[in-house]
């Protein structure tokens, strides 16, 4: 089964050792991710590094779900990479990598995922994990926006 890949590119008018301790900090994935999920982190290290695990839990159509994620690589301020270990998912890797242009600061992600199931699992990611993946990310980067104190930022010229 082909592999899926979620891509975002935004850009914030911060530092990147800022915008870079905003996403190490595993407090603030519970902080952006959307309500309707109810996601919590039961276990997480006080700092983020190559090693790391994150416990996980959240609902997803009713159903709880746990998920550890595991930080595979960590170069801070530059970049780092967490790959689900346990979870919904038959892969999950998502990269992370911050960039410094025009006093701000370019966050990329890149996830690239499989759903479970062969045919079945490519039906669901059809039907609706594509479209609430992008929800999720719609919502994320609002949050992240908000919690920065900065407007939805526009694309430096």
């Amino acid at each position: 089964m082909p592999d899926h890949i979620l891509e975002s590119r935004r850009w914030l008018p911060l530092p990147r050792s800022q915008v870079f301790a905003f996403f190490a900090e595993p407090a603030n994935l519970a902080r952006v991710t959307p309500p309707w999920l109810r996601f919590t982190l039961v276990g997480a290290p006080p700092v983020m590094a190559a090693g790391a695990v994150l416990d996980c839990r959240m609902r997803w159509l009713g159903v709880g779900l746990a998920w550890r994620a595991y930080i595979r690589e960590y170069d801070a301020p530059y970049r780092f990479v967490d790959v689900q270990v346990r979870g919904p998912y038959a892969r999950w890797e998502h990269r992370h990598l911050f960039l410094e242009e025009r006093q701000g600061t370019w966050v990329e992600d890149r996830v690239t995922y499989r759903l479970p199931l062969g045919p079945v699992g490519r039906a669901v990611h059809a039907l609706c994990v594509r479209r609430q993946l992008a929800a999720i990310w719609d919502y994320r980067w609002g949050q992240v926006a908000a919690r920065l104190a900065t407007p939805h930022a526009a694309i430096p010229a």
